[in-house]
């Protein structure tokens, strides 16, 4: 009977503070809750892949977003999005693609951030705030379909997304399809 109750004490303890159970480390060992902003903050996660070459392109336009709006008050994140990659690879990649921003760096090696945030592909956006995600979905428009891109995006939809939360504002799309390499969730 003591295991149930502890189990029960536990249940219920996490649904009254939920960012408990979504506190995640980053590769420096720092301890973060980017799921559960605390009122008036603003969370961006960019979820991202080492290997993904459209994450590769992506580079410079999550660099400028992330300095734009970091100056802005928004909180980012790059989660990457990968079980089998070691931290020596993440900060690699970081000096290689993201060498003008210094963003935490998460490692999702149980995928409970990507499953959480229900991405499918890198590079994949969600935005939080303390009531919730507020939008989820792709950076902007420049890839129409795997291997279809435009030379500019029509439509900058995370850009538009943090304008209309830092305004005050209903995000005016909140869900977008993202494009990008599929995550495969296995865990070996």
């Amino acid at each position: 009977m003591a295991p149930l109750a502890t189990a029960a004490i536990l249940g219920l303890w996490l649904a009254v503070f939920p960012q408990a159970s979504s506190a995640v480390h980053d590769i420096d060992g720092h301890a973060w809750t980017p799921l559960s902003p605390a009122a008036g903050e603003i969370n961006l996660l960019i979820f991202v892949s080492a290997d993904c070459p459209i994450s590769a392109r992506y580079s410079p336009e999550i660099d400028r977003i992330v300095r734009d709006y970091g100056a802005r008050g928004v909180h980012a994140w790059l989660i990457y999005a990968d079980p089998q990659i070691a931290p020596a690879a993440v900060r690699s990649n970081l000096k290689e693609f993201h060498p003008s921003i210094a963003i935490p760096a998460v490692i999702d090696s149980g995928f409970r951030l990507t499953t959480a945030v229900d991405v499918n592909v890198t590079p994949e956006v969600a935005v939080y705030v303390s009531s919730g995600r507020v939008y989820r979905g792709r950076i902007d428009d420049v890839n129409d379909a795997i291997g279809q891109s435009r030379r500019a995006a029509a439509h900058h939809d995370l850009r538009d997304a943090l304008d209309a939360v830092l305004a005050g504002r209903p995000v005016p799309t909140p869900e977008t399809k993202a494009i990008g390499c599929f995550i495969e969730r296995t865990i070996k």
